[in-house]
């Protein structure tokens, strides 16, 4: 296809039942969102009868070893390129977040590009964006039911993770009634709420605890404190010998506290990059526009970026546009 279209599931499910091999992949960094929605999908194309292959930058993370049959995801070959009739992007905004993969995949017929995120750049030849799911694990999980699929156990479990994580255990501003009723209907299929809630959320590494106690040591408050944030240096990444899936979720111990309206979590990176994530408490402090500053995106209340450093010179050009932001929405 020379140009992309917004696509239907149906358009969709056509393009997949006449393909034979097909890539699944996620951004990097990946979330439950990224695997769950890229497990199931692989999940689903296998049972369909499809050479399936699903790669991610990161491989496999330790953190996410919990979802059934997440050993299919691999890290993309150091060498060589791998034509594919269908290149299924999940949860990935803009193509160059699926990092090295992209490197490893040769010719592709069709793009199909499927995603929950408003900054989203449409570059599949299929795309199929909706922002006002709160997780890419509701479109796959509608697309499925559309499809006529079956949810397997298996598939029920890593959608009800994507969609768990992803909308802060049910309390983020998109989770709908509709929401609510898919998991239900995936514990009507076999998840084990206790069970998976244990090896989501209570599973944690002791380092995690020790990368907590350093951020909450950095914590600086801003904008009459109504702007918190913290940071990581690479010294102090190196010294607790911490993974980058142990940095998931600590930002919200910020964004929690009662006055604060906008979070910020700077990560030092290799080759003097700034690594930025951002939440807010209402969508009228839209992190997404200001990330958007920085060539980032996201949501309008949980977005990122990467910008050049030092650590110290990122952090008080972000905090300069979050502070504006602020002060113009209250």
């Amino acid at each position: 296809m020379s140009s992309g279209i917004d696509a239907t599931f149906g358009q969709i499910k056509q393009t997949l039942d006449a393909a034979t091999r097909i890539l699944v992949s996620s951004h990097l960094r990946p979330d439950a969102d990224a695997y769950g929605s890229s497990i199931a999908m692989a999940l689903h194309l296998k049972a369909e009868g499809k050479d399936v292959t699903l790669w991610n930058e990161e491989g496999l993370t330790q953190k996410f070893s919990y979802l059934p049959e997440s050993n299919m995801v691999q890290a993309p070959p150091d060498h060589g390129k791998h034509d594919f009739d269908v290149f299924v992007a999940l949860d990935t905004s803009t193509k160059e977040r699926l990092g090295r993969v992209l490197e490893a995949t040769g010719q592709v017929t069709t793009w199909i590009n499927i995603d929950h995120h408003v900054s989203n750049h449409r570059y599949g030849d299929l795309n199929y964006i909706d922002d006002t799911a709160p997780a890419t694990g509701q479109i796959l999980y509608d697309y499925l039911v559309k499809a006529g699929g079956i949810i397997t156990p298996a598939i029920a479990d890593n959608l009800y993770a994507a969609i768990s994580t992803d909308t802060g255990s049910f309390q983020y501003g998109k989770t709908s009634p509709h929401t609510f009723r898919l998991a239900a209907d995936l514990v009507e299929k076999g998840v084990d709420v206790p069970e998976l809630s244990r090896r989501m959320y209570d599973s944690y590494p002791r380092r995690r605890l020790e990368l907590l106690k350093a951020l909450l040591n950095s914590a600086r408050f801003s904008c009459e404190d109504r702007v918190a944030s913290f940071s990581l240096c690479m010294e102090t990444a190196q010294n607790l010998a911490v993974r980058p899936e142990d940095n998931e979720g600590l930002i919200d111990h910020l964004r929690a506290v009662q006055g604060v309206q906008v979070a910020v979590f700077f990560e030092e990176l290799p080759e003097n990059k700034v690594r930025v994530s951002m939440r807010s408490k209402e969508p009228r402090f839209d992190v997404c526009k200001i990330c958007g500053l920085f060539g980032g995106g996201g949501h309008a209340q949980a977005a990122g970026a990467r910008l050049s450093g030092p650590l110290g010179a990122a952090e008080e050009k972000v905090l300069e546009a979050i502070c504006h932001e602020v002060r113009n929405n209250n």
